[in-house]
């Protein structure tokens, strides 16, 4: 929004309305003074919880003039503005923040922060309640006003929520190399065309460009720099529960975030499994190594997590538990439409349609190649996914894995690791 300097400065000279606030500030030995936190954050919140705006801090309103802050300033200032934002609105917003030089009376620039604060999907709370911008001012909501905008942008999450524009990020955020995979020999379109027939890129409420849920997290180098959620969080532990103790060992065998594509972060979770897994060694008529897991199993079960996870839901990411008896992976979400859990291995429903399109036409990497899996794509159209996950699982440990949902909101697969000869072995598989 005002996304040039002639745009910008037409809209401060008719002065505050609906989507624009500006702000002076106030500076004391090196500590940001003014505006106070709470008021700030109550504004930011009100933008949000509205149709978005622009606030522009460091700008004097009755002189129509920006401050003379220094670049030092302007750093202080930014450093302080990101702990307000992420300490003080329930969910933190996610805004587009940038330094930018105003001219003064005399013509010099002069630096400001443009915050831009999209209209979210969340109702946010800020220290003093639930704002809303009415005009050129912030106003308190009501309860009632607060349950039916809450139940709207509940709605607006559940509709497509893959399909929908990720505002505070640029067309250019989409690397090349990672939607270029998605062509084939028949793509002739120009590549605004192409991202847009693919869902990678959607138009907001602006007519304005903006990568989509779906563009974000395949062809994005880092997700989480728009979506902070979207990862694994991958644990591996020593014994059967995060407190089990192993003499003096600590408790912990490896911690690790896996990030980047969500491609990525399915090779790298199936590296974390296998790193970490044990594996016996029989030697009988040659060598054969028996693991803990099944990895096209473990490849299935990832696979199916990021495909259909509810990126809606704030603050929730993949869990991937590795034990010594068993790996446990937990998705954010409910089951997709009527599906059960008992019906997962008959019915098929998708979520997130144009992501699970994408990663059926994703290619499995080269260096995958150890994982014994004739698939080309990550997904197979087919829904054969819970069926490997259950059979392959079940041949190799005896014990068939185990789908249950906690408190209709997180999915959870349990698949027991392989007993015997596998629970004795000491080598680790180096993949």
């Amino acid at each position: 929004m005002f996304d040039t300097e002639d745009a910008l400065l037409q809209q401060i000279q008719l002065g505050e309305d609906n989507h624009l606030e500006l702000k002076a500030v106030q500076l004391r030995d090196n500590r940001v003074t003014g505006p106070h936190a709470d008021g700030l954050a109550d504004e930011l919140a009100a933008f949000a919880n509205s149709s978005g705006g622009v606030l522009i801090l460091g700008f004097d309103e009755a002189t129509k003039q920006p401050q003379d802050l220094s670049v030092d300033d302007l750093a202080r200032l930014e450093h302080w503005l990101q702990g307000v934002i992420a300490d003080r609105i329930k969910p933190p917003l996610l805004c587009r923040i940038e330094k930018w030089g105003l001219p003064d009376a005399t013509g010099r620039l002069s630096p400001i922060l443009k915050v831009d604060i999209p209209r979210s999907l969340y109702v946010h709370e800020s220290p003093n309640g639930h704002f809303h911008r009415i005009g050129s001012s912030k106003r308190r909501m009501s309860t009632d006003y607060i349950i039916r905008l809450g139940q709207q942008r509940s709605q607006t999450r559940l509709i497509r929520f893959d399909e929908q524009p990720v505002v505070q990020a640029l067309v250019s955020a989409l690397d090349p190399a990672l939607y270029e995979r998605f062509q084939t020999l028949r793509t002739r379109d120009e590549p605004a065309d192409f991202l847009r027939k693919l869902g990678l890129i959607a138009i907001d409420d602006q007519g304005e460009w903006h990568p989509s849920v779906s563009g974000i997290l395949m062809a994005c180098r880092e997700p989480r720099d728009w979506m902070p959620n979207a990862f694994i969080q991958a644990v591996a532990y020593h014994g059967t529960s995060p407190a089990e103790m192993d003499g003096n060992l600590p408790y912990q065998l490896d911690a690790r975030d896996l990030s980047g594509p969500l491609d990525e972060q399915v090779r790298e979770g199936c590296r974390f499994v296998a790193r970490n897994m044990k594996v016996a060694a029989i030697k009988t008529l040659g060598r054969r190594d028996i693991p803990q897991y099944d990895l096209a199993a473990v490849f299935e079960a990832l696979v199916n997590a990021v495909a259909h996870r509810d990126y809606a839901i704030y603050g929730a990411k993949i869990r991937l538990r590795l034990y010594s008896d068993r790996l446990e992976l937990y998705s954010p979400g409910s089951i997709p439409n009527t599906m059960t859990v008992d019906s997962l291995l008959y019915r098929q429903s998708a979520r997130n349609e144009t992501l699970t399109s994408l990663l059926a036409k994703c290619p499995v990497a080269n260096e995958m190649d150890w994982l014994q899996t004739d698939r080309q794509t990550l997904m197979d159209k087919r829904g054969e996914g819970v069926r490997i996950i259950l059979e392959n699982s079940e041949k190799l440990s005896g014990q068939r894995p185990v789908f249950r949902l906690i408190d209709d909101d997180e999915l959870l697969l349990t698949i027991f690791a392989a007993t015997g000869i596998v629970a004795e072995a000491a080598e680790i598989r180096e993949v």
